[in-house]
C-alpha cells in the first residue's frame, strides 16, 4: 500500500496539475466521506471508511489510469487483482481485503454504495479546489462525478462544495 503514497492520480497532469495529490491522500479522503455519507444515510460508518481504504488498492498493480485510456485498455478485474495481492497474506487477512473488495465491486450494501459515492465526491471537491488555485477545464470532472452520485446525502455535500469556497471555514 506503501506504493500508493507514491503514485499521483494521473487524470489530473491533462490540465496541467504539475504535482496532484497521491492515490493514498484521494483514499483517505473517500474514506472520511464514506464514514460521514453512511452515518447520515443509516448504514455503518466504519465498514463504508474501511471499503473505501481498499477501493483502489489494485492501483499498486495498474497504475492510476486516466479514464482516456480505458478504451484502450479495458477494464482490469479488481478481484483478480486483490487476490493476486493477498495470495502470500495470511488467510484471515487475505480474507478480510478481498471481501472488502468484492462487497465494494457488487456495490450490494449501503456501505458500498456510500464508500463509491465518496469516490465521486472526492473526486469532485478535488476538482473543485483546484479550480479554485487558478487550473482550468475540470468541468468535465465535476459533471461527471455528480452525475455519478446516487445519495441524497453525497448529492447535499456535492451541491455545497459547488457553492462554497474551499477556504470558506476560514472565513469565521
Amino acid at each position: 500500500m506503501g506504493i500508493l503514497k507514491r503514485m499521483r492520480r494521473a487524470g489530473w497532469w491533462h490540465v496541467g496539475v504539475r504535482d496532484p495529490e497521491s492515490v493514498a491522500e484521494h483514499s483517505l479522503r473517500v474514506a472520511q466521506l464514506a464514514s460521514l455519507i453512511a452515518a447520515q444515510e443509516g448504514a455503518d460508518p466504519a465498514r463504508a471508511a474501511f471499503l473505501a481504504i481498499w477501493h483502489d488498492s489494485q492501483e499498486t498493480r495498474t497504475g492510476d489510469v486516466p479514464h482516456t485510456a480505458r478504451p484502450y485498455l479495458g477494464k482490469a478485474d479488481p478481484e483478480a487483482i486483490t487476490a493476486d495481492q493477498v495470495a502470500r497474506m495470511p488467510e484471515a487477512a487475505a480474507k478480510t481485503v478481498s471481501e472488502a473488495v468484492a462487497e465494494y465491486e457488487s456495490q450490494s450494501t449501503a456501505e458500498a454504495r456510500c464508500a463509491k459515492d465518496a469516490d465521486k465526491l472526492e473526486c469532485l471537491v478535488q476538482a473543485v479546489e483546484y479550480r479554485s488555485s487558478g487550473y482550468q477545464h475540470v468541468q468535465g470532472w465535476i459533471d461527471s462525478s455528480r452525475r455519478g452520485l446516487h445519495t441524497d446525502t453525497a448529492k447535499a455535500i456535492a451541491d455545497a462544495a459547488l457553492t462554497t469556497s474551499p477556504l470558506a471555514w476560514r472565513d469565521r
